[in-house]
């Protein structure tokens, strides 16, 4: 292996794969990045057996090879390369040779024979704007539950209905759902994407422009565009019927300013207990919006917010970091909050968009 490339898309590649590397006893090569140079790239591969990904970038290639080098040594000594130019990387005797203006390093290679491939997936396929799939991944993901007990509420859920593509995520308590309109799809019963591989999915195609390829089977999924390919297992289950707990009707509707519930929520959260409630109360009659909280050891707090309230009078408490959550996926200064209940679920959504819903189940008194 001998080869020169850009020392600024060598470094970026290595801190998107490294993350990647897994740590496995029976399988130490795991925790290497794979160095494989051919025709006028170079590709960087890793892999926790869960989730793999490969990044190409562009090389000029003087003697093709493969190497593995530790992830996090790799990932250290690039970290702490600064000049912004080309770095020419050598296999010396076995190891790695790495060259710029000011540094010579060596970095001990390990046996690559053992490192597993990443599965090319077939199946069916569509594509999507990076940007929306991100948006729909970030939109949902943090509802899902973090427990592998239950390991199809601990995943992202993504379906089909008409012309969008819907992402889903619960953990029971709570459920957030964004649709995703999309041309050309045909229609998908449903992928299970684990939650522990969704944040380095979006960390990967976070910041990319253009169109990403999506496959999958019952085993697989991957993600590609022009420079990178990434695979994640699915889960094997079945997701909840959600639509069924979702109230077709509502007794109390308030529309509200974000900013100024946003507000309240983190007033609201100095004095809560420990278990996060905070109390609501709504009087439509006299028109009273009210978010109250108390804890013995600090003390308690009534905030009273400007709303526009319809419907019947209602009491309830509920999880404010649940709700708090959501205020990332909502869209416009005023949401929308239905309540059919003391025990059913609060249904919040953006005035005037309704591709994102969010459901809270209130905490029984």
């Amino acid at each position: 292996m001998k080869l020169e490339c850009s020392v600024e898309k060598i470094k970026n590649a290595i801190s998107q794969v490294e993350r990647i590397t897994g740590k496995n006893l029976t399988l130490p090569v795991l925790s290497s990045v794979l160095l494989i140079t051919s025709g006028k790239s170079l590709k960087l591969r890793s892999t926790n057996l869960s989730l793999g990904v490969e990044i190409e970038i562009p090389a000029k290639i003087e003697k093709e090879g493969v190497l593995a080098i530790s992830g996090s040594a790799l990932n250290a000594t690039f970290s702490n390369i600064f000049q912004n130019e080309n770095v020419f990387l050598e296999d010396k005797d076995g190891n790695l040779l790495i060259k710029t203006k000011k540094s010579q390093i060596k970095l001990k290679s390990q046996p690559h024979e053992d490192f597993p491939t990443i599965p090319i997936v077939a199946g069916a396929s569509f594509e999507i704007e990076s940007k929306k799939l991100i948006e729909g991944i970030k939109s949902v993901h943090y509802s899902s539950s973090v427990s592998d007990i239950k390991p199809e509420i601990s995943s992202v859920f993504i379906y089909t209905n008409g012309d969008s593509l819907v992402f889903v995520s619960t953990d029971s308590f709570r459920l957030a759902e964004k649709k995703v309109k999309t041309k050309g799809l045909e229609e998908i019963p449903g992928i299970l994407i684990p939650f522990k591989n969704i944040s380095e999915i979006l960390k990967i195609f976070g910041e990319l422009q253009g169109n990403v390829k999506v496959c999958f089977n019952k085993n697989q999924i991957s993600f590609s565009s022009d420079n990178v390919y990434l695979t994640s297992r699915i889960i094997d289950g079945v997701f909840p019927d959600y639509r069924q707990i979702i109230p077709k009707d509502s007794l109390t509707d308030v529309v509200v300013l974000k900013q100024d519930l946003l507000n309240a929520l983190k007033l609201s959260n100095v004095f809560s207990d420990k278990f996060n409630q905070v109390n609501l109360l709504i009087k439509p009659k006299e028109k009273v919006f009210e978010l109250s909280s108390a804890n013995n050891d600090i003390g308690e707090n009534k905030t009273y917010l400007d709303a526009v309230i319809n419907g019947e009078a209602i009491e309830l408490s509920f999880n404010y970091k649940y709700l708090l959550d959501c205020f990332q996926s909502l869209t416009t200064d005023s949401i929308s909050i239905k309540l059919s209940g003391t025990s059913k679920p609060i249904i919040i959504t953006s005035v005037s968009d309704s591709s994102f819903t969010y459901l809270i189940m209130p905490i029984n008194r």
